[in-house]
């Protein structure tokens, strides 16, 4: 039962499941059916496409995270870079509208479900990993600004499109002069309303005298109000008759169960985009549930989220939805209300069911305009400029990958960027770690430490030059260490040991170990021995399995301290005499990959 239970996590929190926490989910699920009534209509909207296809989204896929997930407040359904990223991929082997395009993101689903179901069996979480912070903050960033600036033309009432920020402002600029003047108001009332309910409406709530609890989760469902008004204001004013577009006929009942395309031609072509869509959306869904969980001191297990969400978006691909992930936003609200077990999710399910059921003909006057103007405040908030200052006074390596996630993104459009943002962290990864920090160190007076000789007043030998390497060794930066330890020995010509400090290496691999090899036998040709100090178990388990250890010169120290005391005695004594200096802040750090000691 135990071992079922670790796949399927409702066996779990269900036996435990009251009447207390029945109320409590009832209640969240309320309000976040409110939420996500609007939100799942626009992100469909924005993935080009029909309404509904969002309600869908939002019904089975809920149901099955709950069932399968493992975090008790995550709220599954349609998100705005994962619409972004279906309609890119959809966009690229059908006409937007058709129903070959429809039948493009139901197959996303089926991929993305079947790659995220696979990933989390054979525990392949890592793969996400590869997404650095500053590549996802980059890329979210970026695509917020192109959701953006791609639903102008609903609020302009225009006709434009575009996948990249040149072809939508080429597009968007000849059409200015055509814009529909009521569409305008409405959207831009919209607009200003929702981002005046964000920062404003809560203090004013709170002011009226509503408790605190109550005005944060009502300002976060405003976007219900802007529909209900622009709904009442189209059919009272005739606004259609104006060129006011809406949503228009949104199909009543459940969604329909099917057999999701079986076409190999159409999953070989639609699977890179599947893999992009399945890795984006876990690493933003897995960053969601990890924050809430730890606000509660609960966990998620990462793996089986992998399977939640693969179940999720097979639910979705079986009942005509398209790829769906956790929403930030959504969740937030269903922690806020006091969500405590996924069966929140569940009860979502049903309020949007019962919505497909009785609420489309409501829906049919909703102007897109309004949809859009929900688009455009949601995704803004995702944008973050600020971070590019943060990161460039940190590092400039990451600064480089997430400004070229950002450029990349922009103008040539949300695949070429994550992509661009993948390789250029990997490349610079490769290229600092082919660079290795490696510092000369010295025994701190007064005590056992060994520090960097550029950041503090220590005690050398003449004959004893001891290095720390601060990365593991491997073959891209073999080399470079053997440069660097050649270099040093032939600017210290008394010097007759050398000492390696390898507690920051936590690995060696077989070019790397011929390295150390040939280095030894240089060394040994000019007199100087090689010794390690502080190697890592595992390390020397390997090394033991090579004949390295019996050539080695000289030994292999179970501390710095110990070495020094065995080369330098006359180094330690005086230290252990001297008084302790404090470290010099005004001398210089090393120009790259500077260590704290």
């Amino acid at each position: 039962m135990g071992r079922l239970a670790g796949y399927l996590p409702v066996l779990d929190w269900g036996r435990r499941y009251d009447r207390q926490a029945f109320l409590s989910d009832g209640m969240a699920a309320v309000i976040v059916t409110i939420m996500l009534i609007p939100q799942s209509l626009a992100y469909a909207m924005l993935a080009g496409l029909p309404p509904v296809v969002g309600l869908y989204a939002s019904i089975l896929p809920l149901v099955a995270y709950a069932i399968f997930g493992t975090s008790r407040t995550l709220a599954v359904g349609p998100v705005a870079v994962v619409s972004l990223l279906t309609a890119t991929a959809a966009g690229a082997v059908a006409t937007p509208g058709s129903a070959e395009y429809v039948t493009a993101a139901i197959t996303l689903a089926l991929l993305s479900g079947l790659i995220l179901f696979a990933m989390g069996i054979f525990r392949l979480g890592f793969v996400a990993n590869l997404l650095s912070h500053p590549v996802i903050s980059g890329f979210i960033t970026a695509s917020g600004l192109l959701i953006a600036a791609s639903q102008l033309k609903h609020i302009l009432g225009v006709e434009a499109g575009g996948h990249t920020l040149i072809e939508l402002g080429r597009s968007l600029l000849p059409a200015l002069p055509e814009t529909n003047l009521p569409t305008l108001v409405i959207g831009g009332a919209a607009t200003i309303f929702l981002f005046w309910s964000r920062a404003k409406l809560k203090p004013a709530l709170e002011h009226l005298g509503l408790h605190a609890g109550a005005a944060t989760l009502l300002a976060r469902t405003s976007p219900v109000l802007a529909v209900a008004v622009s709904i009442l204001a189209v059919v009272s004013l005739d606004l259609e008759a104006r060129g006011v577009a809406v949503v228009g006929e949104v199909p009543q009942g459940l969604p329909p169960l099917s057999l999701p395309p079986l076409d190999p031609g159409l999953w070989g072509t639609l699977l890179p985009a599947a893999f992009l869509i399945s890795i984006i959306g876990f690493a933003e869904s897995v960053s969601i549930a990890q924050t809430l969980a730890a606000k509660r001191r609960q966990s998620i297990r990462p793996d089986q989220e992998m399977i939640g969400l693969g179940m999720s978006n097979l639910a979705a691909a079986f009942s005509g939805g398209y790829p769906v992930t956790g929403g930030f936003a959504r969740s937030v609200v269903n922690f806020d209300a006091g969500a405590e077990t996924p069966a929140a999710g569940a009860y979502t399910a049903i309020g949007i069911a019962l919505a497909s059921l009785f609420l489309t003909p409501v829906i049919f006057h909703l102007p897109l305009a309004v949809l859009a103007a929900t688009i455009v405040v949601a995704v803004l908030s995702l944008v973050d400029l600020g971070a590019l200052r943060r990161t460039w006074r940190y590092s400039r390596f990451d600064f480089a990958a997430m400004a070229g996630t950002i450029l990349v993104t922009l103008a040539a459009g949300v695949e070429a960027g994550i992509l661009t943002g993948v390789a250029m962290s990997l490349l610079l990864h490769l290229w600092r770690s082919s660079r290795p920090h490696i510092a000369e160190i010295g025994q701190v007076p007064g005590t056992r430490h060994y520090r960097n000789i550029l950041r503090h007043d220590v005690l050398r030998s003449q004959h004893v030059l001891s290095l720390r390497i601060d990365e593991s060794l491997w073959f891209g930066n073999a080399r470079a260490v053997e440069d660097v330890i050649q270099r040093s020995v032939a600017e210290r010509p008394r010097v007759r040991h050398l000492v390696l400090n390898c507690a920051a290496v936590n690995g060696i691999d077989a070019s790397a170990l011929e390295s150390l090899e040939l280095v030894s036998h240089r060394l040994a040709e000019q007199g100087v021995d090689l010794h390690l100090s502080e190697v890592k178990g595992p390390v020397m388990d390997r090394l033991a399995k090579a004949s390295f250890l019996e050539h080695l010169t000289g030994k292999v120290f179970l501390s710095h301290h110990e070495a020094m005391e065995a080369l330098a005695p006359e180094i330690t004594r005086l230290a252990d005499h001297a008084d302790r200096p404090a470290m010099d802040a005004s001398r210089p750090f090393p120009e790259r990959g500077s260590a704290a000691g």
